[in-house]
C-alpha cells in the first residue's frame, strides 16, 4: 500500500518487478525524491527557517486577496498592476532602442561600438577628466595633519550626531554618556583597535566609562541614526549638491570589500582566492555622487551581492535614488526586474557586452529582415510573465512594505535546484528591462562615463575603508553578525565624518573668495577630484617623546646579564 505516484515509470518498473515489492530500492528512491523536492521547492518543511515554502515568507495569501489594491498603493506598485498595459508600453520602447542602436551603426554615429570576428559587440568608453589624486588631496595635505578625534569632535559640533546614541533601557538609566567616550568608542570599533586596547593607550577616557558606553549605547540603530545625521548634513551642503549632475536624479553605486575573520563565525566562509586558507566576510557599501556612504551591511563571502542591492536601496532613509550602478557581481536579471519595480534605474557596468544576451518581443528574423546588425538572442515569454504577475506583485509588495527583506527572498528562490515559477517570471520580466538598458548602454557614451565615474568612487571608498580599518591586520576579531555590523557601521561613520570635514574645509575656502570667476574656477577644479581624501587625517594617534620625570631605565641590564639559566 506504499504510495508510488511520485516514482517515474522506469523506477516503478524495478520497484515492483515480478510481482515483488523491492523495499530497499523503494526507500532509496523515496529519500532521493524527497531531497530533490526540498531543493526544488516542491516539498517544503513546515517548521524550518530555511526550507519553508516561499509563500511563508511572502504577505499571507488571505491578506493579499483581501487588501491587494491597498497593499499595492502602500508599496507604490499600483502603476504596475495591469501587466497587459505595462507590456504594451515596454514593447515599443524596446523596439525603438533596437532601431536607435542599429541606425547609429548604419550611419557611423557610434564610433565606440564595433564587432569582433565572431560578430559580437565590443564597446569602448573614453576616459573622463575625473582623478581622485587631483587638487583636493594636495590642498588638504598642505594644511597639516588633523587628528581623527578632532575631526569627529568638530563634525559633532556641526550636526550633533552624538545625540542619537541613546541608552538601551528606557527607564532607570543613570549613565549619561560623555562625548569623549562616544568618540573613543567609534574609533575603537571603526578603526579595529578594540575597546580594551584603546582604553589602555588613551588618556582622558576611563576604561569602565568607555566599556559601559559601548555596551549600552553602541547598537546598530543608534550608529545608523548617527550616520544618517552626518549624511543629511553632507547632502545639505551646496558644494556637495554641485557634484550632482542633475537636480532630478541621484546616481549611486555599491560594491563589496572582502575582510578576513580571525575568529570562529557563522557569517564567515572560506575563499582561497580572497582569504587563502582563512575565512572571511564581505562589507557591502553604498555611495552616491555626493560621496556620502548612506548604507553598509556585512554579508557572507559565499553569498551573491546582487540581492543585497535592493536591500540597500530600500533601507536608505536619507534620500531616494533614481539610478544605481554596480559591477557584474551585483547584477542579475531578477534584480534588474526588482530594481525597476522599486522605481530605480539599474545601471550595471558590463566589460564584455558582446557576451550578454538581449531579447525582444518579436523573433530574430523580424529584425534580420530590417537589416539590423544588433539582433536579439531570444524572444520574451509573455505568457509566463502574465501567468505569474500577481505573484510577482505580491513578492515586490512583501519587499517594499518591509514584511521580508529582498535578500532573504532572493536567497530562498535561488536555493531551489529547479527554478521556481515566480523566479522564472521575475527573470523573464528582467530580460525586457535588461535588454532596453544594454541597448541604451551601447549607444550612450555619457551614461557609460557616469557609471565608470560612480564605480570609481565606490572603489576609492573601499581603499579609504582599508585605511580606516587599519589595526589587527585588518581582520575582524569579533564573530557574531551583530558585532561585525556595529564595527562596520562605526567605520562608515568615520568615513562620512572625514568626507563632511573635507567639504566644510573646501567650502570655507570658497567663502573667502570674493571674485565670482575665481570661485567658479576653484569649483570646477574641485569637481575634477574627489572629497574622499584621507592623507591629511591622522588615524593612528600621536607619539609622546617627552622625557619622563624619573630618569630610571626600564630594564636593569646588570641583573639581566647576571641571570643564569640551566639548559
Amino acid at each position: 500500500k506504499a504510495p508510488v505516484n511520485f516514482l517515474k515509470s522506469n523506477e516503478l518498473k524495478y520497484v515492483a518487478k515480478d510481482d515483488k515489492f523491492n523495499i530497499s530500492l523503494y526507500k532509496y528512491l523515496l529519500f532521493l525524491h524527497c531531497a530533490d523536492g526540498i531543493k526544488s521547492g516542491e516539498l517544503n518543511l513546515k517548521y524550518s527557517f530555511e526550507f519553508r515554502s516561499i509563500n511563508e515568507y511572502l504577505i499571507p495569501q488571505q491578506e493579499w486577496d483581501k487588501d491587494r489594491d491597498k497593499l499595492l498603493r502602500m508599496a507604490e506598485l499600483d502603476e504596475y498592476a495591469n501587466i497587459d498595459s505595462l507590456l504594451s508600453e515596454l514593447k515599443p520602447q524596446l523596439d525603438n532602442k533596437y532601431k536607435e542602436t542599429n541606425d547609429a551603426i548604419a550611419k557611423n554615429k557610434n564610433s565606440y561600438l564595433s564587432f569582433n570576428t565572431q560578430g559580437r559587440m565590443q564597446i569602448k568608453t573614453p576616459r573622463t577628466d575625473y582623478d581622485e589624486r587631483e587638487y583636493i588631496g594636495t590642498t588638504l595635505a598642505q594644511n597639516g595633519y588633523v587628528p581623527i578625534q578632532q575631526v569627529l569632535t568638530e563634525i559633532n559640533d556641526v550636526c550633533g550626531y552624538s545625540e542619537t546614541f541613546t541608552h538601551y533601557a528606557i527607564k532607570h538609566t543613570k549613565m549619561k554618556p560623555t562625548l569623549p567616550a562616544i568618540i573613543a568608542g567609534i574609533i575603537g570599533m571603526g578603526c579595529n583597535i578594540g575597546i580594551n586596547k584603546l582604553a589602555s593607550i588613551s588618556k582622558g577616557v576611563g576604561e569602565n566609562s568607555l566599556k559601559n558606553t559601548v555596551n549600552w549605547l553602541f547598537d546598530l540603530p543608534n550608529i545608523q541614526a548617527a550616520n544618517n545625521t552626518i549624511v543629511q548634513a553632507i547632502n545639505n551642503l551646496s558644494l556637495a549638491k554641485s557634484y550632482q549632475k542633475s537636480d532630478s536624479r541621484i546616481h549611486s553605486s555599491s560594491d563589496g570589500r572582502k575582510v578576513t575573520v580571525a575568529v570562529d563565525s557563522l557569517m564567515a566562509n572560506r575563499s582561497f582566492k580572497y582569504f587563502g586558507k582563512d575565512q572571511g566576510v564581505v562589507i557591502y557599501t553604498f555611495i552616491d555622487e555626493r560621496q556620502s556612504l548612506f548604507h553598509s551591511t556585512v554579508i557572507s563571502a559565499s553569498d551573491r551581492e546582487a540581492p543585497y542591492v535592493i536591500d540597500g536601496l530600500l533601507q536608505n532613509e536619507v534620500k531616494q535614488n533614481t539610478i544605481h550602478s554596480v559591477d557584474e557581481h551585483g547584477f542579475s536579471e531578477a534584480v534588474h526586474a526588482a530594481a525597476h519595480l522599486t522605481g530605480t534605474s539599474f545601471a550595471p557596468r558590463f566589460k564584455q557586452i558582446g557576451n550578454k544576451c538581449i531579447y525582444a518581443f518579436s523573433n530574430k528574423k523580424t529584425y534580420q529582415r530590417k537589416g539590423y546588425k544588433v539582433l536579439p538572442s531570444g524572444t520574451i515569454n509573455q505568457k509566463l510573465i502574465k501567468k505569474e504577475w500577481d505573484n510577482v506583485l505580491r513578492f515586490m509588495a512583501t519587499i517594499k512594505t518591509g514584511h521580508t527583506s529582498a535578500s532573504q527572498l532572493f536567497k530562498r528562490l535561488s536555493s531551489y535546484a529547479k527554478q521556481h515559477p515566480l523566479y522564472k517570471a521575475l527573470k523573464e520580466f528582467g530580460k525586457i528591462i535588461k535588454s532596453i538598458y544594454i541597448l541604451t548602454y551601447c549607444n550612450d557614451v555619457e551614461l557609460r562615463q557616469d557609471i565608470q565615474k560612480n564605480l570609481n568612487r565606490i572603489e576609492l571608498s573601499n581603499k579609504f575603508s582599508n585605511a580606516v580599518f587599519f589595526d589587527n591586520d585588518q581582520e575582524f576579531k569579533v564573530g557574531t553578525p551583530e558585532e561585525q555590523e556595529v564595527a562596520a557601521a562605526c567605520k562608515v561613520l568615520i568615513q562620512n565624518a572625514v568626507v563632511l570635514w573635507n567639504y566644510l574645509f573646501l567650502s570655507d575656502m570658497l567663502v573667502k573668495i570674493d571674485d565670482k570667476e575665481e570661485r567658479q574656477e576653484l569649483v570646477d577644479t574641485i569637481h575634477k577630484g574627489s572629497v574622499i581624501c584621507w592623507r591629511h587625517i591622522n588615524l593612528r594617534g600621536t607619539y609622546d617623546f617627552r622625557r619622563k620625570a624619573a630618569n630610571q631605565p626600564r630594564f636593569n641590564m646588570e641583573e639581566i646579564r647576571q641571570l643564569k639559566i640551566a639548559r
